[in-house]
């Protein structure tokens, strides 16, 4: 019993973990039903999932400064920036570096808009940043219109499609930078500024924190990886169209709640999103494996999300009203150093 309690404490700490364990039940069922997944077929899974990790940790900032803050152009920015990879490099290595410079303008030009928005404007953020899709949907058009073909760099396809000693390439840095994020979260000021202005801005403004730079910040990071994360999508499909970038809207936001982010800010595991990521593209094959239509593998992603935040919402209303009361008349900075210490990032 005492075991089970000591690891139920851990687990609330490490929430990473569910994720993770539900990667490998769901491997090992797929294995034994299947009699074709093996580690090889793993690591097919993991290259995929890589592209959906590298835009669910910049959602994962966005969702870390709290008040249900969402990140909905993120789909719009990865296929903009695959047409402007297309338009930049002309399938030249020469050119590399213009294409990737050109990709990050791309996100700071649509996180600092974004910022501006939300917090110049106070504007809702899921209002702005939609707002902000249909913009470069429509500068996604144009571009369009603009391709004469389809040439990618070979040096960009090899980092994206390539492998060492049978690892993805793409893999290797998505787990570099998930690592790197982590430790950001956890051991940099930045890390846990942003941690407090999503538990509470009221209490984090007292401190002396200055609100609005950090969320703007989030808004940076989660346009400038959406924005690397179609550069690198363009070159590994070899080419673009139009909706590329479609599916990581809703999925990115199950991979950062179902990895263990608390849905109304303050807490991110950036492991988690890792592990969340691999666990629906498992989904998505389980589901192709079982011959569902498109229409019917969105709905049910659909549910998969809505019982995720159904479930998240009620394990921090409960964890916030548990806090409340511990705290009792506290004022609001003992409040804030008491939910930094029971959501720590990780």
């Amino acid at each position: 019993m005492n075991a089970l309690a000591g690891f139920g404490i851990w687990a609330q700490r490490n929430r990473w973990i569910w994720s993770a364990l539900g990667v490998l039940l769901l491997w090992l069922v797929l294995s034994v039903v299947t009699n074709r997944f093996s580690l090889s077929s793993l690591s097919g899974v993991i290259l995929s999932a890589s592209f959906l990790t590298v835009v669910g940790v910049g959602q994962m900032f966005v969702v870390t400064t709290g008040r249900g803050n969402i990140d909905l152009s993120v789909a719009s920015v990865i296929t903009l920036s695959a047409f402007v990879a297309l338009l930049t490099v002309k399938g030249q290595d020469a050119n590399l570096a213009v294409g990737v410079v050109a990709a990050i303008l791309l996100g700071l030009a649509v996180g600092t808009l974004n910022s501006l928005l939300v917090v110049g404007l106070g504007i809702p953020a899921i209002i702005a940043t939609l707002a902000t899709g249909y913009v470069l949907a429509t500068a996604t058009l144009l571009s369009n219109k603009a391709i004469a073909g389809f040439a990618v760099s070979p040096a960009l396809k090899d980092l994206a499609t390539g492998r060492i000693s049978g690892v993805p390439i793409m893999a290797i840095m998505a787990i570099i930078g998930v690592a790197a994020t982590s430790f950001v979260l956890r051991y940099t000021v930045f890390g846990q500024l942003l941690s407090a202005v999503g538990q509470n801005r009221a209490a984090a403004r007292l401190a002396g924190i200055r609100n609005g730079p950090i969320i703007a910040a989030a808004f940076i990071i989660s346009s400038v990886l959406a924005s690397l994360d179609g550069l690198l999508l363009g070159a590994y499909i070899g080419g673009a169209f139009l909706e590329m970038g479609q599916p990581y809207l809703l999925q990115s936001i199950a991979a950062v709640v179902l990895g263990g982010t608390l849905i109304f800010g303050g807490s991110a595991t950036a492991l988690g999103t890792l592990f969340a990521s691999i666990l629906l593209i498992l989904i998505v094959t389980t589901m192709q494996i079982i011959g569902l239509p498109p229409g019917a593998q969105d709905i049910v992603q659909g549910i998969v999300v809505i019982f995720v935040l159904a479930l998240a919402g009620r394990q921090a209303l409960a964890g916030r009203a548990s806090v409340d009361l511990a705290d009792g008349d506290k004022d609001p900075t003992a409040r804030t150093d008491a939910n930094t210490a029971a959501a720590r990032p990780e």
